[in-house]
């Protein structure tokens, strides 16, 4: 592993930042973070995910509102990491909008999906991000995405 691929935040780290728990975590390892500015986090993705069972039989592609789940747990990542750590067990991130989505190309097993998320607006329990899903580098999907950090965490 290089030291760009070494994880800030390896699933167990996000499991204690994000509600979400497997088969819907769809976000490995966080690779790298600036606080208030950007993110980048890694999803392996399988042949064992589940929804590749029907979406689609014999010729598995990853859902397209998945890919921007991923990007959308990304950006909540990334607000999370940014605020004081002695409030992140109290909040839980709502989106509220994602606009601009685009897909470039699908997502199928053996690919790595590297989700990169940048902060574009951020004033008090709002954050407005953008994010980018790419594949070997190249871009697979794109969206904005608007979310609030709320009370309403469990403190765990």
């Amino acid at each position: 592993m290089t030291d760009e691929q070494r994880p800030i935040l390896d699933v167990e780290g996000i499991q204690r930042l994000l509600p979400h728990r497997p088969p819907f975590l769809l976000v490995d390892r966080v690779v790298a973070f600036e606080k208030g500015v950007s993110l980048t986090a890694l999803k392996g993705v399988t042949m064992n995910e589940p929804f590749f069972a029907g979406h689609f039989p014999g010729h598995p592609v990853m859902p397209g509102v998945l890919i921007l789940e991923a990007l959308a747990q990304a950006a909540a990542l990334l607000a999370c990491l940014s605020i004081p750590p002695e409030e992140i067990a109290r909040k839980v991130t709502y989106l509220m909008a994602i606009d601009g989505a685009r897909f470039r190309r699908p997502v199928v097993p053996g690919d790595r999906l590297e989700l990169r998320v940048e902060v574009t607006k951020h004033k008090g329990a709002v954050w407005k991000q953008v994010g980018r899903a790419l594949v070997d580098g190249q871009p697979v999907a794109e969206a904005e995405f608007l979310a609030m950090l709320a009370e309403g965490g469990t403190g765990t």
